[in-house]
């Protein structure tokens, strides 16, 4: 399920220069629509082999610094959150957990790596899924980062968010 934080301006574009940025590119765009993100989660989840549903919360920067700051005690904004359901939850009700994203920092990182919005946006969803799925690239030697890689291509996605972060090392 996709749902949109009501406080999410419906058009990136106008955030972005209202934040002072002079530089919007042509990649800039429009949130996609609810059908089209939610048929790439099934898509996605099912590559992930990931039982149980998922919602996907799209938001704002301040709200996904809320939830960063609430549940990981990091203040500070980031792109994607991952929340997945306790275990007995998860077997008895068939929900896998929740995933925040954050769409000014999606559009940011479009803008960066040179693609659209729509593209960003299910990266984002595909490295939250692999964080229900349990694989944390912080703590796993690499194995995450194969298992995204190996997905990107399989769903036609760029570069994944370890990846990038590799390169800034």
């Amino acid at each position: 399920m996709i749902l949109l934080d009501p406080d999410l301006d419906p058009a990136p574009v106008r955030s972005l220069i209202a934040e002072g940025r002079k530089h919007v590119t042509r990649h800039s765009g429009k949130i996609p629509s609810k059908a089209v993100l939610a048929r790439f989660l099934v898509r996605a989840r099912a590559a992930v082999r990931l039982a149980g549903n998922v919602s996907v919360l799209l938001t704002t920067d301040i709200a996904i610094r809320r939830l960063n700051r609430r549940f990981r005690g990091k203040n500070k904004t980031t792109d994607v959150l991952s929340f997945p359901t306790d275990t007995l939850i998860r077997s008895r009700e068939k929900l896998a957990g929740d995933l925040a994203v954050s769409v000014p920092a999606a559009q940011r990182q479009a803008d960066e790596y040179g693609h659209t919005l729509d593209t960003e946006i299910k990266v984002l969803i595909l490295h939250g899924l692999l964080h229900l799925a349990g694989y944390d690239h912080e703590r796993d030697h690499g194995q995450m980062a194969r298992r995204e890689r190996v997905l990107r291509a399989r769903l036609r996605l760029p570069q994944g968010l370890i990846e990038r972060a590799g390169e800034r090392s």
